[in-house]
């Protein structure tokens, strides 16, 4: 009893410490609706093998297809399982490396986000980031080569991406190179839930 009480306390530590706002899982995933989905490729991942591998998920398609749903429920599981991981959207995840450089406390931001289990970074491309954003978040994933899985959610194709950076097609191209040599590419095509929900 003692240690399931502490396995109990840990995983909603876990919970915690991930920032997740909503407790999602793929079982309430409506796999029908996109208009295409691998279901089968996104089901497997929640063996969280990926993680184990230290490799990682993009999830690419429009808004309000289940890309933040399915990041989510596989942040989730992981926590649930005991992985230390963290979800932030790439403006906030900027915003708080932005911060830590006011405060002198980059370097320690930076150490525990690389040593994370599970980094989720949601809607990377929907907001332009500037320069200095753009580098700090190379060197977050860059750290996190073949050490840590990274998600990433975003509604832009790999040709667009130095749109993301800055314009810098050189900082694109080494971002890309670094995410998708162990890497899940899961295209999601269709209209938005969310659209779909008001009408």
């Amino acid at each position: 009893e003692e240690i399931a009480s502490r396995k109990e306390r840990r995983i909603k530590q876990r919970l915690k410490a991930s920032t997740l706002k909503v407790e999602k899982t793929i079982e309430n995933f409506d796999f029908n609706f996109p208009a295409k989905i691998n279901k089968q490729l996104v089901k497997s991942l929640f063996d969280l093998s990926f993680i184990k591998e230290k490799s990682n998920v993009i999830l690419l398609g429009p808004s309000g297809v289940g890309k933040t749903f399915i990041a989510s429920a596989l942040i989730y599981q992981a926590c649930m399982n005991d992985y230390k991981c963290r979800f932030t959207t790439a403006v906030n995840l900027i915003n708080e490396l932005n911060s830590s450089i006011s405060d002198n406390s980059l370097l320690r931001r930076m150490n525990y986000l690389i040593g994370l289990d599970l980094l989720v970074i949601d809607e990377l491309g929907y907001l332009p980031v500037d320069k200095q954003g753009t580098d700090l978040l190379f060197q977050i994933i860059s750290n996190r080569y073949e050490t840590g899985s990274v998600i990433i959610t975003t509604n832009k194709p790999f040709k667009q991406w130095n749109e993301i950076f800055n314009g810098d097609v050189s900082l694109a191209s080494a971002v890309i190179d670094r995410l998708v040599h162990h890497c899940e590419v899961i295209k999601i095509e269709g209209k938005s839930y969310r659209i779909k929900e008001n009408r």
